[in-house]
């Protein structure tokens, strides 16, 4: 899955969601998710949370098939900034 079918699932899921703050997805070289608001994009730009995963595991995530609490317990995902941020997302994806 690529970067921007990725986002285009988190915009799905946020719309109409009344999220507030930045959050990034920072998969290294594989790119990044920035979601600003509502608003989900591609572009790297600084956030009040940054994520840093492996793609795949975004990938898992964003299917379903990987709970992001658990991931970040196992070691998988790493987050600087506001976690309260990370928090509520993580109810919305």
């Amino acid at each position: 899955m690529e970067m921007e079918q990725i986002a285009g699932k988190m915009r799905e899921r946020l719309s109409g969601s009344g999220f507030t703050g930045s959050v990034k997805f920072d998969c290294g070289d594989a790119g990044v998710v920035l979601i600003d608001g509502e608003s989900v994009s591609t572009q790297n730009a600084a956030a009040d949370c940054t994520v840093s995963l492996a793609k795949d595991d975004l990938e898992a995530i964003v299917a379903g098939e990987l709970d992001p609490t658990a991931a970040f317990m196992q070691g998988k995902v790493r987050a600087d900034g506001d976690l309260s941020l990370a928090m509520r997302l993580n109810a919305l994806l």
